[in-house]
């Protein structure tokens, strides 16, 4: 794979940052940074792809509204700022594709959205029948509703994650960094990485931290995860700027292009892995680690000493062996206060004992990745 897996790419998500968005200041939208995002997506459309742009900026656009000259570090004030923000933002979408002919969609996310089975095949069939119609989704982190606990924390991360979720090909994230360096962009001397074969390959690179204009929550760090969780999937993935995405776009060498893995990871493992965060600890004993490390099997009462955390069914636990060591996280079958009174014991046993639906994995293999 190269470059031309870039004009090539008939499903395409391009995630554009705060920083991008918005003025110098960071307090308020950019109409014409907006209107160069959306004539981007429309060029891809036009040229046969089906294109998801995930948009942050719902906070920014906020920010000037309600009197705030920079982003606030509390959540209540943070989701303030993007329930007002959202629709400005949307409203500004729709004014510009509509005059390109184009329709698209407001799709707000949280982790529960995509991580829980159930959610993920629904947010799965949504965004498709979108894509089918013709609609461009504009999709960002359910900011207004989304607690702490429950959310990305950054739009690259999702960037990333949605391109799993739609199958896509290729996915692109705008910055206000043109490309990833080999050193902070400020040092003296420092030079752009034009291809990453692999992600190995830049393990001793130090990244820097949030964009320019202070308004957004990630920087290089969760860009090159979002490369991590794209290329584990085998989506190649290409970060650039906003000026200069027209030709990255067009496969000239501009940013940074990411090749993707030719084995693909099972996309909704990458998800849990990636977007969810655990609620509770299960300590399992040696038989227990070795049979899931080496074996790959379900995770049963018999093999678990402990249980930490409160959490119910369906929320993500990571499983540690007894010296603490996090080897798998995964979507446990019992509420934390259900499981002690099966620790040790057989499922047979529990059935005799607890009732027939007792008579089950703790935490399903299907819903299990090592770490």
């Amino acid at each position: 794979m190269s470059r031309a897996a870039i004009t090539s790419a008939k499903r395409v998500v391009i995630k554009i940052g705060s920083s991008s968005l918005t003025g110098s200041a960071g307090s308020e939208l950019d109409s014409h940074a907006v209107q160069k995002i959306v004539d981007l997506a429309y060029s891809l459309k036009k040229r046969g792809a089906e294109v998801v742009l995930v948009s942050s900026g719902a906070i920014a656009a906020g920010l000037s509204p309600l009197g705030l000259k920079v982003r606030p570090k509390d959540l209540a004030t943070q989701q303030a700022a993007a329930s007002v923000g959202q629709g400005l933002l949307v409203a500004q979408y729709s004014e510009k594709f509509k005059a390109h002919g184009v329709i698209s969609s407001q799709v707000l996310l949280t982790t529960e959205d995509v991580v829980r089975r159930s959610h993920y095949a629904n947010a799965q069939q949504t965004l498709s029948k979108l894509l089918s119609l013709g609609v461009i989704p504009i999709i960002n982190e359910n900011d207004t509703v989304g607690t702490q606990e429950i959310r990305f924390g950054d739009n690259d991360r999702l960037a990333a994650l949605v391109a799993l979720l739609i199958h896509a090909d290729l996915l692109v994230l705008v910055s206000d960094i043109d490309a990833l360096y080999d050193a902070p962009p400020t040092h003296p001397g420092a030079k752009p990485i034009r291809y990453v074969a692999d992600m190995s390959e830049i393990e001793s690179i130090t990244l820097g931290g949030a964009g320019s204009a202070g308004v957004g929550s990630g920087g290089m760090v969760t860009k090159v995860e979002a490369a991590r969780i794209a290329t584990s999937a085998g989506i190649p993935m290409l970060l650039t700027s906003l000026q200069e995405s027209g030709h990255a776009l067009a496969g000239e060498d501009f940013g940074t292009f990411f090749e993707g893995h030719e084995s693909r990871a099972n996309s909704r493992l990458l998800w849990l892995a990636h977007a969810s965060t655990p609620r509770g600890r299960l300590i399992l004993d040696d038989g227990a680690v070795t049979a899931i490390l080496e074996r790959g099997v379900s995770l049963l009462p018999a093999g678990v000493i402990a249980v930490e955390g409160e959490f119910i069914s369906g929320d993500t636990v990571e499983l540690a062996s007894k010296a603490g060591k996090v080897i798998a996280r995964g979507l446990v079958a019992f509420d934390a206060e259900e499981i002690p009174q099966m620790l040790g014991r057989s499922t047979k046993e529990l059935a005799a004992s607890l009732g027939a639906e007792y008579e089950r994995e703790l935490v399903h293999r299907d819903d299990l990745v090592l770490l």
